[in-house]
């Protein structure tokens, strides 16, 4: 009875990270580029209560008698399901169709990587920075932050679809003007580092960020103007898996419970 306590408890432990898991994902609903995450389990050690086991008869049965011990949480994995792009009336709201990532960096210089293409211009001293809302400057194909001389009028910039910056010549066609979004790729986008703000850190496990213009094997994401790929996160689909780890949750309280009466009955007994 002892085994079926600590059994419980795994279980709820494993049930509350579940919740937590779900809650996250229910806040960042509305999260530009959010990507939702789900609980991956896994059984803890079984133990072997015999070698060998018979039927009613006598017989050996094919298989020895083992009990689990409980679960725990094996991973909490990131889903990069493309979310729903909506339309805006911002020219600096871009959104990516594809597995592409932006490029930014930070402000420790280390460089992230984002879904969430809502970016506005800053003017500075060398023309107008294209960076996000906390300031961290979108970079291009050659890494570096993507700044537009002052002399250019930023209502008539647009980004074409593989991410080349365009301003109208005299015939008022938009030409490229020799500066691209640097749109990146991951082998393994489950190894990609979480952090704050929808910002993605490159790991061991993640591999190298592959440059899509410089890597012709990868399938180039399309960038859209004026577009923001909102959170992948379904709210109904996030209450039923609410529900059904609650009531999980709920089972093992009970199991607690009524381990813990055969407990006391076995403790009342007298000789």
């Amino acid at each position: 009875m002892v085994r079926s306590l600590w059994t419980a408890a795994s279980g709820m432990r494993a049930q509350q990270t579940n919740v937590d898991t779900i809650s996250n994902n229910l806040a960042n609903v509305n999260t530009t580029g959010f990507k939702k995450e789900t609980t991956e389990f896994k059984s803890l050690f079984y133990q072997t209560l015999a070698d060998k086991s018979f039927d009613s008869e006598g017989m050996e049965k094919p298989v020895p008698a083992q009990v689990g011990l409980g679960v725990r949480n094996s991973a909490i994995v990131s889903r990069f399901n493309q979310g729903t792009l909506i339309q805006t009336e911002n020219p600096y709201d871009f959104a990516i169709q594809g597995e592409g990532f932006f490029q930014v960096r930070t402000l420790d210089g280390t460089i992230g990587y984002t879904r969430n293409g809502a970016f506005t211009p800053a003017l500075g001293a060398g023309g107008y920075t294209i960076s996000t809302s906390e300031g961290y400057p979108l970079l291009d194909i050659n890494n570096n932050p993507l700044v537009l001389s002052d002399e250019y009028d930023m209502s008539k910039i647009t980004i074409d679809t593989d991410g080349q910056v365009c301003y109208p010549d005299g015939q008022n066609n938009a030409m490229p003007i020799g500066i691209q979004i640097g749109l990146v790729q991951f082998a393994n986008l489950s190894g990609l580092e979480k952090t704050s703000g929808s910002i993605f850190l490159a790991s061991e496990a993640s591999g190298v960020p592959q440059l899509e213009v410089n890597s012709p094997n990868l399938q180039a994401s399309v960038v859209k103007q004026m577009y923001l790929e909102q959170s992948n996160v379904s709210a109904v689909d996030e209450m039923v898996n609410l529900i059904v780890a609650q009531r999980a949750y709920e089972m093992n309280s009970k199991i607690i419970t009524a381990s813990d009466d055969m407990l006391r009955t076995a403790n009342n007994l007298r000789q």
